[in-house]
């Protein structure tokens, strides 16, 4: 089924287009949630308040891309139970992740979505395969392990690489007018 058909099954309120997103995008959310919280029974909670919060948020959303919608949610869920989490010690390989991209982030006042945007052309803007460790990595929350198996690289050259990105992406903030402390 296409995503424009689920999205309509949203709309009209039927109960299918939860089974349609579980068939279509429940692997991918399962995924997205092990690699943020490292635990099975965690993760399936996590895809099933997904599937919640998108009955709730459909309509009146209306989103550009499903995928992409549905990562999000997963992702910002399994995030949210991370860090309940994280003060019994979870998923070290996550606070890892987030604090590396936290230090390449700029203080600023602008908006988290003018903020996002600029990510979003930034990410465009890398070639391919430094593209996918990047959103790999921050967006998946894939270990640095994970990602040098999956690239046929060694684990230290995943991280110089990202380090690289994430020193492209302070230059790329600054030029566009971002600053740092």
């Amino acid at each position: 089924m296409q995503d424009h058909e689920i999205i309509a099954l949203y709309f009209d309120r039927n109960e299918r287009a939860i089974i349609e997103t579980a068939q279509q995008y429940g692997k991918l959310c399962h995924k997205v949630a092990m690699n943020i919280l490292n635990n099975r029974s965690d993760a399936e909670e996590c895809v099933n308040d997904t599937y919640l919060k998108l009955w709730q948020s459909i309509p009146p959303e209306r989103p550009r891309s499903l995928s992409a919608f549905v990562c999000r949610i997963a992702r910002n869920l399994a995030i949210d139970r991370y860090r309940t989490l994280h003060k019994r010690g979870y998923n070290r390989d996550m606070e890892v992740a987030l604090e590396e991209l936290a230090e390449t982030m700029p203080d600023t006042d602008a908006s988290g979505e003018v903020l996002r945007e600029v990510l979003a052309l930034f990410v465009q803007s890398l070639e391919e395969t430094d593209r996918r460790l990047f959103l790999g990595r921050y967006w998946y929350a894939c270990s640095v392990k994970d990602l040098a198996k999956a690239w046929g690289m060694t684990p230290n050259a995943v991280s110089v690489r990202l380090y690289k990105i994430r020193e492209k992406l302070k230059q790329y903030l600054l030029e566009r007018g971002y600053r740092y402390e």
